[in-house]
């Protein structure tokens, strides 16, 4: 398989370089030259089929001929070591648990995924390898557990100061070794932009080979297509208009599940839950697309103004407005609606949700007004001990803290504050 340039103005290239350099040299998010669907068979069949079969059979196009097809069965089999369970809630509402891994969010499975495709690229190659990424919460500590120990790897990870939750902060400051954390004075976005400008520097990039593990890279966005699959295997049999309701931020989860439908995934549509940084829910109300600077709220890995995959979505797509609002619908939600859904969630249903995939119920509540028959189930893309002051003050219960979380609350942080980008700039030459 062989990868463009979302901007149409760099050279196409191969899964392997894809990976390696994360952005295209035109600042472009790469994309597969072609999708091709799999056979029905597969999806009559896929409650037989293991996750790992599962994961193998759907991402194997897409990797060839980089990854030989045994190396990519042991990838898969040491990224998927965890369980993706569905709760169902009600008749009409269900949610895929995604927070099973060890930093317990939904971003475990692509780091995983990333950091060992890298780990293989780069095994018999002596030349450093610098993964720089951006983080609005649960990247960074995915990405730093995933990355832990790798050969030839150094991670730099940049977050936005006291826009993390307490919790995620000390997963991606407490690990050391070949992991380094920057406390970035400003937002997400400021974070993102910093990482894009690095990737076009050329003085940094005659030094050192730099590449991403935002979902910008491939190898970080396609492994969640599997997510979707693993919710139909458990639910096909039962309920025929399945949707998705996906907390969005930088729009790489939601972009992946409409991956999984080009593949031939049956499913009905997607609803992109925003907080109130809603760019997306705008643009399918006016057409008009708008960036703007994030704002803060207690779901902040969705703190995002400037989507990255949503030039994907479009791309899928065809550009064509129509198509994109046929099959995708958008609603926002404040930070007191997302704490009166955690309220609704516990007390109807004895579940806890995070913040996060409080926007995802939500997000099915809307939908479901006009589409009763449906059954929406929505993604928890985290563990809610992971937002534990919110969670708790809402819900009046003390939570027990899991062992992954345990493991990292007496750490000491580990970080260092940068503002600008010249900042980032000067560590990473003298790092």
């Amino acid at each position: 398989m062989n990868y463009y340039s979302l901007n149409k103005q760099a050279p196409n290239t191969t899964f392997k370089d894809a990976v390696i350099k994360g952005l295209a040299p035109d600042k472009g998010l790469y994309f597969p030259e072609s999708i091709t669907p799999l056979n029905d068979e597969f999806f009559n069949d896929i409650d037989k089929l293991s996750y790992s079969e599962i994961a193998f059979e759907a991402i194997k196009q897409f990797v060839s001929p980089d990854i030989p097809e045994a190396v990519l069965k042991t990838i898969i089999e040491e990224t998927l070591s965890f369980d993706f369970p569905v709760v169902q809630l009600n008749d009409n509402i269900s949610t895929l648990e995604l927070f099973h891994g060890p930093t317990m969010a939904f971003k475990d499975v692509g780091a995983r995924f990333m950091a060992r495709c890298l780990g293989y690229f780069n095994k018999d190659n002596t030349n450093q390898v610098t993964v720089l990424v951006a983080t609005s919460g649960d990247t960074g500590g995915a990405v730093a557990n995933g990355f832990l120990g790798v050969k030839g790897v150094n991670v730099v990870i940049l977050y936005p100061s006291g826009k993390v939750s307490d919790i995620q902060e000390k997963q991606l400051t407490t690990l050391g070794q070949n992991i380094k954390a920057l406390e970035v004075h400003g937002t997400f976005d400021d974070c993102q932009a910093m990482v894009k400008t690095a990737f076009l520097d050329e003085e940094l990039t005659s030094h050192m080979q730099l590449t991403s593990a935002n979902s910008i890279n491939v190898a970080r966005w396609l492994p969640q297509l599997f997510y979707f699959m693993f919710a139909y295997k458990q639910l096909h049999k039962k309920h025929k208009d399945i949707v998705f309701s996906v907390p969005s931020g930088n729009f790489g989860n939601i972009c992946a599940g409409i991956m999984a439908q080009q593949l031939g995934l049956p499913v009905n549509h997607f609803i992109a839950s925003n907080n109130k940084n809603n760019v997306v829910t705008e643009y399918l109300k006016t057409q008009l697309y708008q960036p703007k600077p994030s704002v803060q709220t207690i779901s902040n890995a969705m703190d995002v103004g400037d989507p990255s995959n949503f030039i994907r979505i479009q791309e899928i797509y065809k550009n064509k407005f129509e198509t994109l609002k046929e099959n995708v619908s958008s609603y926002s939600f404040s930070d007191d609606e997302t704490k009166d859904a955690l309220k609704e969630i516990y007390s109807n249903y004895n579940y806890v949700a995070d913040p996060h995939g409080a926007v995802g119920y939500l997000g099915c509540k809307s939908y479901l007004k006009d589409h009763p028959k449906a059954h929406c189930v929505f993604l928890e893309t985290a563990h809610p001990t992971k937002f534990l002051d919110v969670v708790e003050e809402v819900i009046q219960e003390k939570q027990l803290l899991p062992e992954q979380i345990q493991s990292v609350m007496g750490k000491d942080k580990v970080s260092v504050k940068i503002s600008t980008y010249d900042d980032l700039k000067t560590f990473l030459l003298n790092k």
